[in-house]
């Protein structure tokens, strides 16, 4: 048999005697059922993972943290979005200058072969045959996810024609994109990773653009499926040091671990400075998070806020300023 279900009456009062926080009245039962004890007070009641528990006193300060976490999402989502557009778009028409076709047989025959860059038959060179034909299938199966909705597809396959590769790339995941660009042949990622205006002294390997499409990746599905992503519990995988090594000589910003959200906003800051957006519209980015930090900060319990705003942050907000007004 299942545990025993709490009515939301219930759930407050075992909030008041089991966890000492105090939570009354017909308002905030309101609240309480708008975000949830289980999305929403069991989310937030710890910090990156859940035996790391926050000491809250009062439902109010829960719910600070709750209309924090959705500031900041509110924030990044059009941003994220622009961005997986554009270097879309720069990659399309690299590959479209390098192959002269639109085919996505011949892009995937000329230029997804980075498994030629390792021995015939040796480990390396099966696990990443392997991942071509593996992002060959998901791509098969975005097709077939999207027929009945995408009328672009439609169009191809009634007229008994393959789907072109720019078709492909608008209903592809940002995470099967990336595994596109690792798939890529060297000279291949060199050339989107130039076209992104990326530093190619930190690029030697042509990787950077699958390291951030990567972080971005894990930080999009978060907003996008309204996880929490205050504290970057959402960060699946190890940030690669290039890119870090990257961030930190262009910016000139110490200590980027990816272990904090500010860290999002100066990767999300300095690639929309590479792909030409405006000086203004990256400074009302800046400001936008400092406004979300200011505002909050004298309302998030300071035991709380300490952990998510780091000492540095003003001094890395700083230097990020610095960095777009070059």
């Amino acid at each position: 048999m299942g545990n025993s279900v709490k009515s939301i009456d219930g759930l407050m009062r075992h909030l008041r005697d089991n966890h000492s926080i105090a939570i009354s009245g017909s308002v905030q039962k309101q609240k309480l059922r708008n975000i949830g004890y289980y999305h929403g007070y069991k989310g937030y009641r710890y910090f990156k993972v859940p035996n790391n528990q926050l000491l809250y006193t009062d439902f109010n300060e829960i719910l600070a943290v709750n209309e924090f976490d959705m500031a900041l999402k509110a924030m990044f989502y059009p941003k994220i979005m622009f961005i997986e557009t554009a270097i879309k778009n720069y990659t399309l028409e690299v590959i479209l200058n390098c192959t002269k076709t639109d085919s996505f047989n011949d892009v995937y025959t000329k230029h997804l072969t980075y498994y030629n860059s390792f021995q015939k038959g040796s480990d390396n060179y099966k696990k990443e045959l392997k991942k071509r034909l593996e992002l060959q299938n998901k791509i098969y199966s975005s097709l077939s996810r999207n027929y009945n909705t995408k009328l672009s597809i439609q169009h191809y396959y009634h007229q008994d024609k393959n789907v072109p590769i720019w078709a492909i790339f608008e209903v592809i995941t940002l995470g099967e994109f990336g595994k596109f660009i690792h798939c890529l042949d060297q000279n291949t990622r060199e050339l989107i990773s130039v076209s992104i205006g990326l530093n190619q002294s930190c690029d030697t390997d042509a990787k950077l653009t699958e390291s951030i499409i990567y972080l971005l990746t894990d930080l999009r599905n978060a907003v996008a499926h309204n996880d929490i992503i205050f504290d970057t519990r959402f960060k699946t995988g190890r940030v690669k040091r290039a890119l870090i090594n990257a961030l930190s000589h262009d910016c000139q910003i110490q200590n980027i671990t990816f272990d904090t959200i500010t860290d999002y906003i100066i990767l999300i800051c300095f690639i929309l400075k590479q792909l030409g957006v405006s000086k203004t519209e990256i400074q009302k980015m800046i400001s936008n998070f400092k406004e979300i930090k200011e505002e909050y900060r004298s309302i998030i319990p300071y035991n709380i806020y300490s952990k998510i705003i780091h000492t540095d942050t003003n001094n890395k907000l700083f230097e990020l300023e610095k960095y777009i007004k070059l």
